[in-house]
């Protein structure tokens, strides 16, 4: 490495364009309202860039994968020149379901309410009685439904908007950010599913901020500092957030006391005595940092020359507008995607995963948020209902919140959100959702928004 990119990897992430914002009135009815509730999914989820898929997931031609995105069901099907394609999974005859399976593998889509078949790039193969048709035969005239799709990271991504502009236009200093990661190659560790009683924007909301962190997650600050004075609260332009906090160190709020067994761990597996940084705990991140970069490479983690040298120890967490977030660090990456419910504004489907690096010849257990996984473990996805059982201990304590804030949003003695500064990117996140509504798109506006709140 020259000198040059060794100062570059030195310096912190420039911080992203802010855009200006208003002073948006967040009222409850915005997670209660059916009609509310429709207009989101017609004008965002409808309208937007939605990740969806895994190609992994896809390995061979034939193989495809079902995502549920509220009341659609969208099919992802590996081609046989190894691209992938998206498809609404609708039969075009007389709207039967085509699949209901998660994932699997065929030659055609065959329907089971009339035996009609579609090949995978969703050309209408067969129909009973082809001669039977005063329109003509459907084979020549039918086929499954297309839907935009992309992919990055080695996730799927689609869009309904057949008028859509690119996914890299869409993510905007996303893509460049994720670009220095080998996503594509992590494995998923942890794949957890669960219904939850609240609006899907609930959740979105907590991860767009960390105000939260020293009354719902204080064992955090044994290793995250979790005060918004040191932290990178970013927006983009294009309408996604990201916030930088710096991690490998006590919090200043734990200043005194004792270090602790999660971070002293973390020290010993990059061969560091905790011993040794008694009373300067402080010093603790940038030794991991110089630890990671030394090491990293000799363990497979070759992908850390480049990275900058607070990736190697802090968490980068990204809103990726409207449904999906992320916090990504050296070696992980925590999937955190809320979907609306099919029908119901009170209700939602919350995926909880995570997929980790896979450096060649590591056998330690990988750290999810819900425990250790052995690295050969096959990883099963479960389907749960809310406090069936726990999904990780940070997990636990944010879905705690969130079913109870969404019974306080059905209170008309709630007139709505009185948000800190720290809080902006929850405001400047419901700004978005109503300028989509409005037909107003955030790509390359800096300036303050004239749309109104939707009532």
């Amino acid at each position: 490495m020259s000198s040059t990119a060794t100062d570059w990897r030195s310096e912190p992430a420039p911080a992203w364009e802010r855009p200006e914002i208003g002073n948006h009135p967040i009222e409850g009815y915005r997670y209660t309202s059916r009609e509310f509730f429709q207009r989101e999914f017609d004008h965002v989820f409808a309208k937007t860039w939605l990740l969806l898929g895994r190609q992994a997931e896809l390995p061979n031609p034939g193989d495809w994968q079902r995502e549920e995105v509220g009341p659609e069901s969208i099919l992802m099907v590996r081609q046989d020149d190894g691209s992938i394609k998206a498809f609404y999974n609708v039969c075009q005859h007389r709207g039967n379901r085509l699949v209901f399976d998660e994932k699997g593998h065929v030659k055609r889509f065959v329907c089971q309410y009339h035996s009609w078949a579609y090949l995978t790039d969703g050309t209408l193969n067969f129909a009973q009685d082809q001669e039977d048709f005063p329109q003509g035969n459907p084979c020549d005239n039918v086929r499954l439904k297309d839907v935009k799709c992309e992919t990055f990271a080695g996730f799927i991504w689609i869009n309904m908007d057949p008028d859509a502009g690119s996914l890299r236009d869409y993510l905007g200093p996303i893509w460049d950010d994720w670009n220095q990661y080998p996503i594509a190659d992590w494995k998923r560790y942890l794949a957890l599913t669960v219904r939850v009683p609240c609006n899907w924007k609930v959740i979105q909301d907590n991860f767009n901020e960390s105000y939260h962190l020293r009354s719902v997650h204080p064992e955090a600050a044994v290793q995250i500092e979790e005060g918004y004075k040191e932290t990178q609260f970013d927006m983009c332009a294009e309408g996604h957030g990201r916030m930088i906090m710096h991690a490998g160190y006590p919090a200043r709020s734990l200043e005194g006391e004792k270090m602790r067994a999660p971070l002293m761990a973390m020290m010993k597996e990059w061969e560091l005595d905790p011993e040794d940084f008694r009373g300067r705990e402080r010093d603790i991140r940038v030794a991991l940092q110089q630890q990671k970069r030394t090491l990293g490479p000799q363990r497979g983690y070759e992908y850390f020359d480049n990275l900058r040298d607070e990736q190697l120890t802090d968490f980068y967490h990204y809103n990726i507008f409207p449904n999906f977030s992320v916090s990504v660090t050296a070696d992980g990456f925590h999937f955190l995607r809320s979907r609306p419910h099919p029908t119901d504004p009170e209700q939602c489907i919350f995926d909880n995963w995570y997929y980790g690096a896979v450096p060649e010849g590591e056998t330690r257990p990988v750290g999810t948020p819900a425990g250790l996984v052995a690295r050969d473990a096959p990883v099963k996805h479960e389907v749960l209902d809310y406090g069936d059982r726990s999904i990780g201990r940070g997990m636990d304590q944010d879905m705690s919140i969130t079913t109870g804030q969404q019974l306080g949003f059905r209170s008309r003695g709630f007139e709505g959100v009185y948000l800190s500064g720290q809080e902006a990117r929850v405001r400047r996140y419901h700004e978005l959702i109503d300028e989509y509504i409005q037909g107003v798109r955030p790509h390359g506006r800096l300036n303050a928004r004239s749309v109104s709140p939707i009532k």
